[in-house]
């Protein structure tokens, strides 16, 4: 079968890499090599799929049903498969095989289009906050993965840049910078984090109810992974008239239920929310760089 890539993956990529590369263009041939390798039987391509890599719904030979993901060198698919493989599916989707192909993984299968974010709002909360819980292991001695200082010091030079050249959005991006010194001045602990987690990363499995997927795992206070759960439906909460008012309560509430002091919370969410938003202006996605800097401006 042909393995054309979602489109929603396509725009992705050409943001994380406007003047492009070659991934893209190999990407069928590597597919057909992988599916060819392990013996597979093809399903679908999963769409709308992720914004870092591909999804294939396959068939091991046994009639086993999983999913083949591959993934470009910047999405740091071997930063996942060393998560996974820690975490040893508690919690998180199961590796199936432990050889190591460059940027491909073959994981259990479990239900792709059925997500926490399909909950209640309050329920899926409360479900998505209770998978996070388990995540948060020791990282495995002699680990090489990102620390929540290095990633968000990378990210810090392109808020910089971006607030030279916007210089509305100014500051925002200060008091973002100001907290994450803050922050960083007196971290409270060290966990394996899952880095990107959000409702839409929870889907429902057999093993147990919910499963992490996607991480791009970092190593740093829990508080730094649960920021970025506080915004989820980001655009209902603009939508609200008392937006700013939930997002407190919000932030309070899973502040205390994960067991994460409530101002370090609110100073990642705020960190992380303003990284996202100037990162959208500068990609050309003005929507989406408009709810998260007014939600930012909420903390």
């Amino acid at each position: 079968m042909a393995f054309e890539p979602p489109q929603r993956l396509v725009r992705a990529l050409g943001e994380t890499a406007p003047n492009g590369d070659d991934w893209l263009e190999r990407l069928p041939e590597a597919a057909g090599q992988a599916v060819a390798l392990r013996e597979l039987t093809v399903e679908r391509v999963q769409v709308p799929g992720g914004r870092s890599s591909l999804v294939v719904l396959v068939r091991r030979p046994d009639g086993t049903p999983a999913v083949l993901k591959l993934a470009p060198p910047r999405a740091r698919p071997e930063s996942e498969r060393a998560a996974l493989a820690h975490w040893g599916g508690l919690g998180a989707v199961q590796l199936l095989e432990p050889v190591v192909t460059e940027g491909v993984l073959l994981l259990e299968r479990l239900h792709p289009d059925l997500s926490v974010r399909s909950l209640p709002e309050a329920k899926a909360l409360l479900e998505a906050a209770g998978t996070l819980r388990r995540l948060w292991v020791e990282p495995p001695a002699g680990h090489v993965f990102e620390t929540v200082a290095e990633r968000t010091g990378r990210q810090a030079e392109a808020m910089r840049a971006t607030a030279s050249a916007h210089p509305e959005v100014a500051p925002l991006v200060d008091a973002a910078l100001a907290a994450r010194e803050e922050l960083l001045a007196a971290p409270p602990e060290h966990r394996l984090l899952h880095g990107t987690f959000r409702q839409s990363k929870v889907l429902a499995g057999e093993r147990m109810p919910w499963l992490a997927v996607g991480p791009d795992p970092v190593v740093g206070e829990c508080a730094f992974d649960l920021a970025r759960l506080v915004r989820d439906r980001v655009e209902d909460l603009i939508a609200q008239p008392s937006g700013a008012a939930t997002t407190r309560r919000r932030v309070k509430r899973l502040a205390e239920s994960l067991d994460v002091d409530q101002e370090r919370l609110r100073g990642w969410t705020l960190f992380r929310a303003v990284e996202s938003g100037v990162r959208a202006r500068r990609v050309g996605r003005p929507q989406d760089a408009e709810l998260l800097l007014e939600f930012a401006g909420w903390l």
